[in-house]
């Protein structure tokens, strides 16, 4: 079947920020999202060079924080779970206050920019690497714009299950806190090699890291990357391993995100996923990343807290698309991907080198 997006819910978040007599708004995405992770969403709004790390380049398709296996889109639930959560010790604020169809709109907009972002890459590789200057729209759409498409659709089949999870007043805890110990230590689960021994950050290999959005800006010598990095709009930023005895966790403190961390890793980043991208075998087993969770809510204050409150977020499957996205898409208006992409007011991509 064709990929849909929702046509509604694009409209409320495209185009000039603006309202309506009865107090209808459009233009969310430049309202909220636009000063960091720029017009086209190549995360270099006008803010972002002055944050770290930087906003989300949105055209890559990629997406740290998710419950999804490795390969997979995030689901539905993880773009709404960010928008009102916020990311912790970041410049991304919680959405929280706003109503429940706004953000169902700006998590379909993302949706939409990864989408076109994709395409746009695949089509500049097409036309410069591959020589294809004939290119017909529909072989586009079809080879390239439906199955990224079909991967987003499919994004909440391939969230990854998680286990029971103990409360640090449960016996059972302290037991599986004191397995997880030498789990931390251990070559399966690498823990130690960027967060170092004691979970403070500063482990070996923690002195020079960078996401898959910085390493092409990053070469052999200085001189190289000079080069390679003034092809971009923002400057090469190295990324920092968590100080868990400390700092908020970006990914989020409670029990079933920080087995998702674990799990499915920080896709984009050297932190790894324990399991295979089957979303089941591994480096390791589902009870042994829980046993590593009950040792990192040791060493995390943050994470302490969120497990001694044990419930809301902390039995959230994350599976499915969220029911607040449930709710705003009251009156669906399906529109094709491949026809949607070039109709929206902020389709148009970005000015400056921000391809490389």
């Amino acid at each position: 079947p064709e990929a849909e997006l929702d046509a509604a819910l694009l409209a409320v978040a495209a185009g000039p920020v603006g309202s309506d007599e009865s107090g209808r708004m459009w233009g969310l995405y430049r309202k909220h999202c636009a000063s960091c992770h720029g017009i086209s969403g190549d995360g270099a709004g006008p803010s972002a060079a002055a944050l770290s790390p930087y906003p989300r380049d949105f055209r890559w398709g990629l997406f740290k924080y998710t419950s999804t296996a490795g390969g997979a889109k995030p689901a539905a639930d993880d773009l709404e779970r960010t928008l009102q959560h916020g990311i912790a010790g970041t410049a991304m604020p919680s959405f929280a206050k706003l109503p429940a169809e706004h953000r169902a709109a700006l998590a379909e907009y993302v949706r939409y920019l990864s989408i076109r972002g994709e395409t746009e890459r695949e089509l500049i590789s097409l036309v410069v690497d591959q020589d294809e200057l004939m290119i017909r729209p529909e072989d586009l759409a079809a080879d390239t714009v439906e199955p990224l498409a079909g991967q987003w659709r499919d994004a909440a089949h391939r969230v990854v299950a998680a286990p029971e999870f103990f409360s640090p007043a449960d016996a059972r805890w302290s037991e599986a806190a004191r397995r997880g110990q030498p789990l931390y230590a251990s070559s399966a689960a690498q823990c130690a090699k960027c967060h170092g021994p004691h979970g403070r950050g500063d482990g070996e290999q923690a002195a020079d890291l960078y996401d898959d959005w910085n390493k092409s800006k990053k070469g052999i010598t200085p001189e190289q990357t000079r080069q390679l990095a003034s092809r971009f709009r923002l400057p090469l930023q190295a990324i920092r391993p968590r100080d868990l005895t400390r700092e908020p966790l970006h990914g989020g403190a409670a029990p079933i995100d920080l087995y998702w961390r674990v799990a499915v890793g920080i896709k984009g980043t050297p932190m790894p996923a324990a399991l295979g991208a089957d979303g089941k075998s591994g480096a390791l087993r589902p009870d042994e990343i829980r046993d590593l969770v009950c040792y990192i809510q040791s060493l995390s204050p943050h994470a302490r807290r969120a497990a001694d409150n044990m419930g809301g977020r902390a039995g959230e499957s994350g599976s499915g698309r969220s029911e607040a996205a449930d709710r705003a898409r009251t009156t669906p208006a399906p529109l094709s991907v491949s026809r949607s992409l070039a109709k929206l007011p902020d389709a148009a991509p970005s000015p400056g080198r921000t391809t490389p």
